[in-house]
């Protein structure tokens, strides 16, 4: 009888209770306004935004959703604002890999919160990063007026669309739009700034003020229809290209386009045949420790990501505490950075804690990305970092210019990059791996990964430190009881901020994904990056 492993076992409970809060908390975030508004859209002959997008992507075909977390559990004074009031991703249609962006009409008639403005400029850059066609399924009421002041002026709110609609057209990255519901306001901009626009009879309309306004600007009194609706805008104004008779023509009419479009030059990413992993991916769930501060070997974990488990480590007996290696990911020749959590002895006999960056594996980092950029591979960092070792001794070896050079390396890379959020990722350690400051093509996060300047533990501790000799300079001081009560507080503030959910709410990262569907994400996203050439390579000033 095969013995059980009980540490395995309670990892893979842990993990997989983990997946099903994630799952359970999608189908609420699918759901967009709710059932009562879904059937409203139904009713008046129209999909809702994740019905287009299923008939719209080909059948059987991958679609890799980018923010569905957007906006969760903020603006709660205002009911919410499930997925930001919007739906996007990565699709196939007519099997080609296009953005697609879908107003929710069902979640305050699809009108623009600020983290709807974030999350449509973040699809825009996916799609101008990665050349990748762009596609507007427009049901919007425009900006959220009670916080116009959160999304209207500023370099990074809902003007910047409209700046980037013009920056793709001069880039020759198709983008067609379909006016499928409301389009008003400031919003009658983007469709209308695409290559082409398609609207809904009887649904569809367009115009830069509305019945109500009019009447208020103008004295004029006139319905909706008449003023911007599908047979006014592509038969009287010439502002729309193509009038539909429903939803399904519409989005089908977008599938004729999208199968006429040319192609663009590609990067050469190298692909071979895929190979599955030898062992069963499974085993990530009992490999990843439910205890976050637990050792394990890291490449124990890659090995159930790669094909045919096959790594080749570069500089494999120096740096220990970073793994980097050549591998392939569904065929894709790429190059693994990734923190090695298990504790190791450097050359001098010294234990080196793991998921901790030493200044030996910064360099080491810093080489091998130098030179995944040299030979034109896809990059993909792997976070559980705790950050740069501290104290005396490694400042005294130069830890910050190792670090320096390590996020140097990092920020000119001209390759793709693709970040992993495992589990930790903390402090200038998310720097160094790449975080969403340093433009990876994709950055997801594992239900176990945390994000923060540092551990709510340690944090918890310095904030305390900090309040205690404040109230010393004033010659008061903290009971032993009011001292962990305080501590307890403190962490828990802290570490409600830490969580995934936390982070994907605010789009620092661009997903939360099962582990398993890690081969899947990478896979997408470098089929994406390879349809952009990549610029020549130029590290920079810290070269040794």
């Amino acid at each position: 009888m095969a013995k059980i492993d009980l540490e395995k076992s309670k990892n893979e409970d842990s993990m997989k209770l983990l997946i099903s809060r994630l799952n359970h908390r999608l189908e609420r975030i699918k759901l967009g306004g709710g059932e009562a508004k879904i059937e409203k859209q139904h009713k008046k002959g129209k999909m809702t935004a994740r019905e287009r997008i299923d008939y719209l992507i080909d059948d059987g075909s991958s679609f890799l959703e980018i923010g569905a977390f957007a906006g969760f559990e903020m603006y709660k004074d205002y009911g919410g604002c499930p997925a930001g009031g919007v739906v996007a991703g990565i699709g196939y249609v007519s099997g080609r890999q296009c953005m697609i962006v879908a107003n929710d009409a069902t979640v305050k008639a699809g009108a623009w919160f600020p983290i709807t403005g974030k999350k449509n400029l973040r699809a825009q850059e996916i799609a101008m990063e990665n050349r990748l066609p762009i596609i507007y399924l427009v049901d919007s009421a425009g900006v959220f007026l009670p916080m116009q002041d959160e999304i209207f002026p500023d370099k990074e709110h809902f003007g910047r669309i409209f700046r980037n609609n013009a920056r793709m057209s001069s880039m020759g990255i198709p983008q067609i739009a379909a006016i499928m519901g409301s389009c008003v306001a400031g919003g009658a901009y983007l469709p209308i700034m695409s290559d082409e626009a398609l609207i809904v009879e009887g649904t569809g309309s367009i115009f830069l003020a509305g019945p109500y306004l009019v009447k208020a600007a103008i004295g004029e009194q006139v319905d909706k229809e008449t003023l911007g609706g599908a047979t006014t805008q592509s038969e009287i104004s010439g502002v729309t290209d193509y009038k539909m008779p429903d939803d399904p023509t519409c989005l089908d009419t977008i599938r004729d386009l999208v199968d006429k479009i040319g192609h663009f030059d590609k990067a050469g990413f190298d692909r071979v045949d895929p190979l599955p992993p030898k062992n069963d991916p499974n085993d990530i769930y009992s490999l990843f420790p439910e205890q976050r501060n637990k050792p394990y070997k890291t490449a124990d974990i890659l090995k159930l990501l790669v094909d045919d488990s096959k790594l080749t480590f570069y500089k494999n007996g120096y740096g220990k505490t970073i793994i980097c290696a050549y591998a392939r990911i569904d065929g894709w020749s790429v190059g693994i950075v990734a923190n090695n959590r298990e504790i190791v002895k450097n050359a001098k006999g010294e234990m080196q804690f793991g998921g901790v960056i030493y200044s030996d594996s910064a360099d080491k980092a810093s080489r091998f990305i130098m030179n995944c950029n040299q030979k034109k591979i896809p990059l993909v960092f792997l976070h559980d970092v705790t950050g740069f070792m501290v104290g005396t001794r490694s400042e005294h070896g130069g830890i910050i210019k190792d670090g320096a050079k390590m996020v140097n390396a990092v920020s000119n890379s001209t390759v793709p990059k693709f970040s992993i959020v495992m589990g930790n990722s903390y402090g200038a350690g998310n720097y160094a791996m790449c975080g969403k400051a340093y433009d990876p093509r994709l950055i997801v996060a594992w239900p176990t990964a945390k994000i923060a300047v540092m551990g709510g533990e340690q944090a918890a501790k310095v904030l305390l430190q900090i309040q205690s000799s404040a109230l010393k300079a004033k010659g008061e001081k903290l009971g032993e009881k009011e001292e962990a009560e305080l501590l307890d507080k403190i962490k828990g503030r802290y570490d409600d901020q830490t969580t995934p959910y936390y982070a994907a709410a605010r789009l620092w990262v661009d997903a939360i994904i099962d582990p398993l569907e890690t081969r899947r994400v990478i896979s997408m996203g470098i089929e994406a990056a390879n349809n952009a050439p990549v610029e020549k390579f130029n590290p920079g000033v810290i070269q040794t």
